[in-house]
């Protein structure tokens, strides 16, 4: 019970609760990443997230979106990216190229989420799973 109220404490207005939409990026992250490298379909790999203790905190309907959406939109997603890279796609590291392809899919079609929010938890995101200075590549892409 302590949790339920302390999470209702930090819900937004509009019932967003910040911390637990943080909490499915780096999930969803981290499902895309083993998505990436496993070839397994999204959904299997989405099933097998949402049994992980830790989902209970995060915001399962957005993690469920932001997995789903990555998928469907995968094309589109790498064809705006790619105007923006150095490289090919395939040979940006996979946790960087997670982090974009999540990010450009929350720029390109969540219009209800801030870019400043969808920048700020790109970098954040990378500085704590990706290389060294892959927060740098992040930013500038």
């Amino acid at each position: 019970m302590g949790m339920t109220s302390k999470h209702r404490q930090h819900t937004r207005p509009d019932g967003i609760d910040p911390a637990a939409r943080s909490r499915s990026r780096r999930r969803a992250l981290q499902a895309i990443y083993a998505w990436q490298l496993s070839g397994q379909p999204m959904a299997q790999v989405i099933e097998q997230f949402r049994h992980e203790q830790d989902m209970e905190v995060a915001d399962l309907e957005y993690f469920d979106a932001l997995l789903r959406g990555v998928d469907s939109e995968l094309a589109k997603i790498d064809a705006a990216l790619q105007q923006f890279v150095d490289r090919e796609i395939a040979q940006i590291d996979p946790i960087e190229r997670g982090v974009l392809r999540l990010a450009a899919y929350e720029l390109l079609y969540r219009i209800d989420v801030p870019y400043r929010v969808v920048l700020n938890e790109a970098v954040e995101t990378t500085k704590r799973f990706g290389a060294d200075q892959g927060h740098t590549y992040v930013n500038g892409v």
